[in-house]
């Protein structure tokens, strides 16, 4: 989620701007493309989105920021169809893990994982 959800041009007051409400999933396909440089379909896949998908979010993130900066909007972040995809503790261990489909797995170097593999027979 991101840490600052408002901006707005200075000095004018808030009561006459208009607003342009982007989504946070718009914001995450803005950070994905240009902050970390990704490819559409590597980014798509971070989104968990199909490339063509992706391309709409990121057009329409284009079109929303663009309004604001050039017409002087007030830009909100809030809202959309998303889904966090963080990361948990391992099921067995203190070291973190990715979720999958919303449960925590063991970890890839689990010591703990790696101990019960050994000692099956």
């Amino acid at each position: 989620m991101p840490g600052v959800n408002y901006f707005k041009p200075r000095a004018v007051p808030l009561s006459v701007l208009e607003e342009v409400t982007l989504s946070v999933e718009e914001l995450e396909a803005l950070r994905l493309a240009h902050l970390e440089g990704l490819y559409q379909q590597d980014a798509a896949e971070r989104m968990a989105v199909s490339r063509a998908t992706f391309g709409r979010v990121l057009d329409a993130a284009h079109r929303k920021v663009t309004k604001a900066l050039v017409e002087g909007c007030a830009l909100r972040i809030e809202g959309g169809s998303f889904r966090l995809i963080g990361r948990e503790r391992c099921e067995r261990c203190s070291a973190k893990a990715a979720l999958v489909a919303g449960q925590p797995s063991p970890c890839l170097e689990c010591p703990v994982k790696a101990s019960l593999e050994d000692n099956v027979p």
